[in-house]
């Protein structure tokens, strides 16, 4: 079963998402295995209602992108720091804008670091990629992790579907794979976001919503 990647709220076992255009899935993803981050000036933590529930990337000075099933409530971010819970920069999210399983959430105020580069093209099917997030550690009875993680993945196909029927990129693990938490984190090959967590069967296997598809909508949205 395909888990939504969203995170543990408030320490609490992953919550259960159930998106208007999707069968009801559970929306969490956390990397399990790979490693830590020692720096990542493009990293977004982000937070429902005060609570930590994804994880995101800044791409311009007031723009976060993330995923669509992660938007409820009061949002906000911290961007910056490999620690979701302390350091870099922290701004309140004043408007959100959704396409398939990717969100746009525009920041209150301009915030000025290295941003995510963004591709317009698919990952070749079987190149290594990496993704990053802030998931859980285990499949179960572990909280999100508190420092950034990374994990090698190998493309098995870039025509999967995400939470809402967008096109996705389907990949393996080769040392760590996504899981509750990660959803909305990058998934990177050359530089480049390829694609954003949408879900998860927590043991191998992960499908990110497609940056190429989306490209056109991104620029319209965020100007970049």
């Amino acid at each position: 079963m395909r888990i939504r990647l969203a995170a543990a709220l408030a320490g609490l076992a992953a919550a259960l998402v159930t998106p208007a255009a999707a069968q009801a899935d559970d929306v969490t993803p956390y990397i399990i295995g790979g490693g830590t981050v020692s720096s990542a000036p493009w990293a977004a933590a982000v937070f429902s209602n005060g609570s930590f529930t994804c994880s995101g990337t800044i791409i311009s000075a007031n723009y976060v992108l993330t995923a669509r099933h992660c938007i409820s409530g009061t949002m906000s971010v911290r961007v910056g720091s490999v620690n979701r819970t302390s350091g870099g920069v922290t701004a309140s999210v004043s408007s959100t804008s959704t396409r398939y399983d990717l969100a746009l959430m525009r920041l209150s105020t301009s915030i000025s670091t290295t941003y995510m580069a963004l591709s317009s093209s698919y990952p070749p099917v079987g190149s290594t990629n990496s993704i990053y997030g802030w998931g859980q550690t285990c499949y179960s009875g572990c909280a999100a992790s508190t420092a950034l993680k990374t994990a090698t993945v190998q493309v098995t196909s870039t025509n999967q579907t995400d939470a809402y029927g967008g096109r996705a990129i389907g990949s393996t693990r080769i040392n760590g794979n996504a899981w509750r938490g990660d959803s909305g984190g990058p998934q990177v090959y050359n530089g480049a976001q390829v694609g954003v967590a949408s879900t998860a069967d927590g043991t191998s296997r992960q499908y990110y919503g497609s940056v190429a598809y989306n490209r056109a909508w991104i620029t319209s949205v965020a100007g970049v």
